[in-house]
């Protein structure tokens, strides 16, 4: 299906691997690395420290609320000026977070209020990072799906080795290592990130933070393929990813041991750099189509967590949910960046992965007070099942089915509706 719509690869021509995008690129690849041993490291602990279930779903809960709550001002605040500055000051602040909690570790016992404390820090600071890794892209490479299909398979790359490290880590000496390492990841990125040199941009001061709120979000309203997939990912994040970690996590450690649940992580990341790879190569005329196709393997996850398999079929099935995860996630970052406009497109990618994550706090917090209702396997079933009822809904929805690929440089204009 996917193969009688596949594009030309770009030019031989075009150079990816540039000075600027080298350093992006160890940047992200790096920082990555720690944020995918962090999940991993926090359910431990959290379990460790008898805070359970609840716990986890709190913590997790509280960064992802504070990032939703605020992405929107980090895109605004992008858009008015550069996003390098504030991503730099980001990597600082989370550096700080993350070496911070690792002392408490080694030096007491942290109060579920000061895990929640670190986790609201950690989001918002992530929420000044995240609008800005978008527009940098088009920025250090010239050919986005190239350069898309790159960090994803970097991202890959990242949650196989880091949720397998810090499951290796956490098993043979003390949470508090897996916060070190990820602590040091935010200050490598922040000085990749200062050593980049990029062209001097002249944003627009003249209007007010208000008006450019309205601008970002008539530019998100105004676009019925981009609304459209984040109603269907309001479900998929109550439902399912919302509460797959903690679920999955008590699930799979209760069965196979703390190392496991890192192992699965990191077989999820073996897919996802195949899906990244494939993704490269394999270009759908109708990019989110294609995505959607691909999407109907992601089921797998929540099913493998909830029947817990033997280990190397349970990582099999996390490997296959990958795939699916991240082909559909280079066709939508490569959507993003080639149907909005530049000058808006942090604004615009604010909306979209604030609304797109609004949703997956609610689940994470009630994760816990659902499992002592229904039971950890029941919901972990009935996420598997809704995730293919998500995947049926992307190819259902005319916008999102029918989205045409833009090609590599163009320029699309303000307030165009590219899906009605």
């Amino acid at each position: 299906m996917l193969s009688s719509s596949v594009s030309a690869p770009p030019l031989p021509g075009t150079r990816l691997w540039t000075r600027n995008f080298g350093l992006f690129f160890t940047a992200r690849i790096v920082s990555m690395l720690g944020d995918m041993m962090m999940p991993v490291a926090l359910a431990v602990a959290m379990l460790s420290l008898g805070y359970g279930v609840s716990g986890i779903g709190y913590a997790l809960g509280a960064w992802m609320g504070s990032f939703a709550l605020f992405i929107v001002f980090g895109g605004v605040i992008a858009d008015r000026f550069h996003p390098l500055p504030q991503m730099i000051g980001a990597d600082a602040v989370r550096c700080v977070a993350q070496g911070s909690f690792a002392v408490y570790l080694w030096t007491g016992h942290p109060t579920l209020w000061f895990v929640i404390g670190g986790s609201v820090l950690g989001g918002i600071a992530t929420a000044m990072f995240q609008p800005g890794t978008a527009s940098l892209v088009p920025q250090v490479s010239t050919d986005p799906t190239q350069a898309n299909g790159v960090l994803r398979v970097s991202q890959g790359m990242a949650t196989m080795a880091g949720p397998a490290l810090a499951g290796v880590l956490v098993a043979a000496t003390s949470t508090a290592w897996v916060f070190v390492i990820d602590a040091a990841t935010f200050a490598i990125s922040g000085a990749c990130l200062l050593a980049l040199r990029l062209p001097r941009l002249a944003p627009d001061h003249s209007q007010s933070m208000l008006t450019n709120l309205r601008e970002g979000w008539e530019e998100f309203r105004s676009r019925s393929w981009l609304w459209a997939v984040i109603l269907i990912w309001w479900v998929l994040g109550v439902f399912v990813w919302g509460p797959l970690t903690p679920l999955g996590a008590a699930s799979i450690i209760a069965e196979h041991g703390k190392a496991a649940f890192g192992y699965a992580e990191g077989a999820f990341g073996a897919g996802c750099v195949l899906g990244g790879l494939v993704a490269i190569r394999l270009r759908p005329a109708r990019p989110l189509l294609g995505g959607g196709v691909a999407m109907f393997l992601f089921p797998m996850m929540p099913l493998a967590a909830a029947l817990v398999p033997a280990l190397p079929l349970l990582m099999l099935g996390y490997a296959i949910s990958g795939v699916g995860w991240a082909f559909w996630g280079v066709q939508w970052s490569t959507t993003m960046q080639t149907q909005i406009p530049e000058d808006r497109l942090n604004r615009v990618t604010a909306y979209e992965v604030g609304g797109s994550i609004l949703a997956i706090p609610l689940g994470q917090v009630l994760a816990g007070p659902a499992s002592d209702l229904f039971g950890i396997r029941p919901l972990l079933l009935a996420g598997a099942a809704i995730s293919l009822g998500c995947a049926l809904a992307l190819l259902l929805v005319r916008p999102v089915r029918e989205l045409v690929r833009r090609d590599t440089g163009a320029n699309p204009s303000a307030g165009e509706d590219a899906g009605s």
